[in-house]
């Protein structure tokens, strides 16, 4: 599992000019149960991904699909972990013993 912090590198009119293609390439990726969880940051600096990958690589090429990334819009912290503890609701997401 990885969580994806996104910080935004132009100002907030670049980012909502992008933001439409940027939600579509949020929603493929919905589609196939790769990104579990995602949002701006409060205050809006930037984002949040949760990542469902089998590797750092997948989530790199990921990355490089997403309009801000095509764009030059943010900077992109990757951050593996592994759900071992979860929430009932959660439980389907829990990894390793």
């Amino acid at each position: 599992m990885y969580v994806v912090l996104l910080t935004y590198t132009q100002p907030l009119s670049a980012i909502e000019e992008a933001l439409l293609p940027h939600r579509e390439y949020l929603a493929r990726h919905f589609a196939t149960d790769t990104f579990l969880l995602a949002g701006p940051q409060q205050p809006r600096k930037g984002g949040v991904i949760l990542v469902r990958a089998s590797s750092r690589a997948e989530v790199e090429a990921l990355i490089a699909e997403d309009p801000f990334h095509q764009k030059g819009l943010a900077e992109y912290q990757i951050i593996e972990f592994v759900a071992r503890a979860t929430s009932p609701a959660l439980a389907a997401f829990a990894e390793g013993a």
